[in-house]
């Protein structure tokens, strides 16, 4: 015997038990077999008609889209009923019979006076089997009504249950004697009549022998077919499912794949050998816990897939990115080449998920993805880190052109307009980069640096890339104190206001004020404002901080007489769903006539909320608030802003004004400005002004107001009303006059 140490033959009573524990064995795995076999094929058939059921309630389930779509076609109720148009059948239902309604029967009812028309089918079904299948689905047709709101069948294994009330509904039944698909809607009534006697479109579709076909190639059923009641076959599995009443719609055949019958024969050439093919029988037995430990194996794959990549873009997620840095790392620690990271943040896409929701943002976060893998090798490492940060893991030459080359092909690339749900969407990308070398410690120094670079990037005007240097962690350090000083400032209200006189153009009265927030810290004096409102806009204190300005200058405001307050709005600011409530909210708590509050936007405000601005502004506009558009002509002017959005005034920026004595071509824009601003009635005010000459060029050209330092500069609110006080009252009509124009 195999696997003794020697030959010898064992006496009889030695062996009759080995024998007989070895048949034993023999037995019960035989019994075993054929136990796990029986079992393997009612799990096969089990399977087989969850396939079959789930198929069918699939194709339910189109057939009703297909209803619905037909139906709530705006002039559905007109083209179908009342006036029925053959063109517009044929491109509504014709063509589709080409397609997936290919041999269906398509029936308009009316089941307030039980009129049937036809509009499509097979025309040897006579009219009296029609009038008689139609009978079988009034339970379906029954619950329709036009303003409920549709929803597929519930499906159980071997029984299609029918859906509640709805506008619309389909089951599987017999119709005219032959199962069949059925699926009803309520057309769209359209605004006509009563839509509770809205006409129901019906299609039928039977169950044919070609889709039983298709169905039993997809899923791997041989001979799938439809039998009688009466039919049995030892060779064929069976399937039928029921209606709620509990009687057959159908009945399916198919030749079953018996993995059961497979194991037997299989395994039976090793029960019926004697002992000496036992190791065959373990042999087998290993193999099969082989193939078992495959299956785990794959499924534990997809499961680590599921867990390294991102549901939304496809790419990988932080984890398996901090994998392949760390593994990077080491790679280039061992000799092999330089790499480095590449740290993506989309610019302004938190507008676009505020504005128009989360779930374009979403499909937006898709193209971007797809664009990044396009835009750079196949061997490098494309990753979703969250939200709208992506990261790229390149290999290669690391001088600074050749990753600023890169950098700049993927802003690019991310920067093209994009057409998602309708919108075409502009936005940018900011990239932080740092070189990952022999010198490069962990992988979480390598990616604070890679957001320190991203940081400078933003803060020197985004859509750009920034190399990662030592100098970067001070000046970050020192921008993070910043923001946090600057959110105490404003929680215990240590920022100042300082007005900017706007003046008539001789010069004489203050017609208006532009409030400018100043913060005079205890500690680094007065801080510029360039630098304190690039760090709010970037950390999103904005938000707090424009309400505060809008707030104090409401307040000042109240005492000075026939004088336009006007307020900068940061685009952050001003595209939140809950800004309009906060200006109307402001102007009732601190009682300022919202006639003299001027709110001053910026063209870029505008790019890409066209819809929410315009209804933003509309609103306000109704309160009696006054716009202007600042800086105008320096950013992304268009006409259609001035034709689209109700402006009331023009400001000419100070880089045009400053050029008026040496640059004709500054001259010429300043009259161009100042003509289409009378021309569309707006009033228009000249920023910069700084000596007598401009101010005697701007009056002849024709501006409304003007500012600059000629006129004074900034100062505080005591002043303001100090100089009101000196100057001679406004007369009734012309108070009443800027009052209106604003």
């Amino acid at each position: 015997m195999d696997g003794l140490p020697f030959p010898c033959r064992p006496r009889r009573g030695t062996v009759a038990p080995i024998w007989l524990v070895v048949g034993l064995a023999i037995v019960c795995i035989a019994l075993a077999v054929v136990s796990s076999a029986h079992r393997a094929d009612l799990v096969a058939l089990e399977r087989e008609q969850t396939l079959i059921s789930h198929a069918l309630a699939d194709r339910q389930n189109r057939l009703l889209r297909e209803a619905e779509y037909i139906a709530a076609a705006d002039e559905a109720l007109q083209r179908l009923w009342l006036e029925p148009d053959a063109d517009w059948i044929h491109q509504q239902i014709g063509m589709r019979l080409q397609g997936p309604l290919s041999g269906a029967l398509v029936l308009v009812v009316d089941p307030a006076s039980g009129r049937v028309r036809r509009l499509a089918g097979d025309a040897a079904l006579p009219a009296d089997q029609i009038a008689a299948a139609l009978r079988e689905i009034a339970s379906l047709l029954a619950p329709i009504t036009p303003e409920a709101s549709s929803s597929p069948p519930l499906t159980m294994r071997g029984t299609l249950h029918e859906p509640p009330p709805a506008r619309s509904a389909a089951r599987m039944q017999r119709f005219a004697g032959e199962p069949a698909f059925v699926a009803a809607a309520a057309l769209n009534a359209d605004g006509r009549g009563d839509v509770r006697s809205s006409p129901i479109l019906v299609i039928v579709k039977l169950i044919s022998s070609g889709f039983l076909r298709e169905v039993g190639e997809q899923l791997e059923l041989p001979d799938l077919r439809l039998v009688d009641e009466t039919a049995t076959d030892p060779a064929s599995n069976f399937f039928a499912p029921k209606n709620q009443a509990g009687e057959t719609i159908a009945r399916f055949a198919w030749t079953p794949n018996r993995p059961g019958a497979a194991i037997i024969w299989d395994t039976l050439p090793f029960v019926g050998i004697a002992l000496g093919f036992f190791v065959a029988l373990a042999g087998f037995v290993l193999r099969y816990a082989r193939r078992t430990t495959a299956t785990i194996a794959a499924g534990e794959d997809r499961l680590r897939y599921m867990a390294m990549h991102d549901p939304l873009s496809g790419l990988p997620n932080r984890m398996l990115f901090g994998e392949r840095l760390d593994a990077l790392i080491g790679d280039v620690r061992q000799g092999h080449a330089t790499a480095a990271l590449l740290s993506i943040d989309l610019d302004h896409f938190k507008d676009v998920n505020d504005t128009l929701g989360h779930h374009v943002g979403d499909a937006l976060i898709g193209a971007v993805a797809q664009r990044l893998r396009g835009a750079v090798r196949g061997e490098d490492l494309v990753a979703r880190l969250g939200g709208d940060e992506f990261a790229v893991l390149t290999r290669g030459p690391t001088d600074q052109r050749h990753l600023q080359e890169i950098a700049e092909r993927i802003i690019a690339v991310v920067s093209a307009p994009y057409a998602v749900a309708g919108h075409t969407l502009v936005i940018g990308a900011s990239i932080g980069i740092v070189v990952v070398d022999r010198d490069s410690r962990d992988s979480a120094d390598i990616m604070r640096f890679a957001d320190m670079a991203l940081y400078r990037a933003k803060n020197e005007g985004r859509n750009r890339a920034c190399i990662y240097d030592a100098a970067m962690n001070a000046d970050l350090t020192q921008r993070k104190q910043l923001e946090r000083d600057l959110r105490s400032a404003i929680e215990r209200n240590g920022l100042a206001i300082a007005y900017q006189p706007q003046l008539s153009p001789d010069g004489e009265r203050i017609i208006g004020v532009e409030a400018l927030c100043r913060w005079p810290d205890p500690v680094r004096g007065l801080v510029p404002p360039s630098t304190f409102i690039a760090v709010a806009e970037q950390s999103e204190l904005i938000i707090p901080l424009g309400e505060w300005v809008l707030r104090r200058a409401c307040m000042d405001g109240r005492i000075w007489p026939d004088v336009t307050v006007a307020v900068n709005v940061s685009p952050l600011q001003f595209r939140r769903p809950d800004f309009v409530e906060v200006v109307q909210r402001i102007l009732e708590q601190t009682g300022f006539d919202p006639r003299r509050l001027e709110l001053e936007l910026t063209e870029s405000t505008l790019l890409g909320n066209v819809e929410g601005a315009e209804s933003a502004m509309r609103r306000l506009k109704t309160l009696g608030v006054k716009f202007a558009l600042d800086d105008f002509g320096t950013g992304y002017s268009s006409l259609l802003y001035l034709r689209t959005f109700p402006f009331d005034k023009l400001k000419i920026d100070r880089s045009f004004v400053n050029n008026i004595e040496s640059a004709a071509d500054a001259a010429a824009i300043v009259h161009a400005i100042i003509s289409l601003g009378r021309g569309l009635g707006m009033k228009v005010t000249a920023e910069g002004v700084e000596n007598a000459n401009q101010q005697l060029f701007l009056r002849a050209a024709g501006v409304h107001a003007m500012q600059g330092y000629l006129f004074g500069h900034p100062v505080e609110a005591t002043e303001i009303a100090r100089r009101l006080a000196t100057q001679a009252p406004a007369t009734e009509p012309e108070r009443q006059r800027r009052l209106v124009a604003g």
